[in-house]
């Protein structure tokens, strides 16, 4: 399971000992071929892309396949779990792949790399002993309203930092959901582009965050923290 990180300037988040995995691997599974295959070339591989196969995971149903692209681990060869971005089976189709390798027996091996929800924890402020990753919000208004305020409630009630993303371009107008939706003294942090060249981090109540300008994150993957 290979953690690709957010930008091609970022791949010096990786340790060396996960770009020697890439190359020695002849298999990949990714999802999606074209971007897998540019990463891969970003760590300066020591034999010809072409020479590599990458399965691509059906995104309308990422069970589809699964152990025809396993088959030659079976046979003893390895293979490279991809994610598009970040690390593979995390809020990510991967996990098909990983619980199915898992029901067959083969052996599911994590490298590390950057995470950025655990990176965007570190550097939040809020409680790294009781956090919940959450995913997605629902994307309808009325729901997300009732969303925010159940996280905000659970954040309060254990003390516990409630984390989860969103789609890029909609990153604008979650922020703006949250500032009006949450209470002044609740906390509230965004940590964008983590690991690259314009990483924004920022954390402190929604009070001030309402006394102050609000960054642009259109299309800039962000993890957001209530605590």
């Amino acid at each position: 399971m290979i953690p690709i990180p957010l930008g091609e300037d970022a791949v010096f988040s990786l340790p060396k000992y996960c770009i020697d995995e890439i190359h020695r691997l002849d298999y990949f599974i990714a999802e999606r071929a074209r971007t897998a295959r540019r990463f891969i070339k970003t760590t300066q591989p020591i034999r010809p892309i072409s020479d590599l196969t990458v399965f691509e995971l059906d995104k309308r149903d990422p069970g589809n396949g699964i152990d025809a692209f396993l088959a030659p681990a079976l046979s003893g060869k390895d293979i490279g779990l991809m994610s598009e971005a970040g690390c593979p089976g995390v809020a990510d189709p991967g996990a098909k792949v990983v619980e199915r390798a898992h029901d067959l027996g083969i052996k599911v091996k994590p490298l590390v790399g950057p995470s950025s929800l655990l990176l965007a924890l570190m550097a939040s402020g809020m409680n790294g002993q009781s956090f919940s990753f959450v995913g997605y919000l629902p994307q309808k208004t009325p729901e997300l309203i009732r969303e925010i305020k159940r996280l905000e409630a659970l954040a309060k009630k254990y003390k516990q930092t409630q984390l989860f993303i969103e789609t890029p371009y909609r990153n604008d107008a979650m922020l703006k959901a949250l500032i009006a939706t949450l209470s002044s003294n609740t906390k509230l942090a965004i940590a964008s582009q983590l690991t690259l060249g314009d990483e924004l981090i920022i954390s402190k109540s929604v009070g001030q965050w309402k006394k102050g300008s609000v960054p642009v994150l259109h299309k800039k993957p962000t993890v957001f923290l209530i605590g």
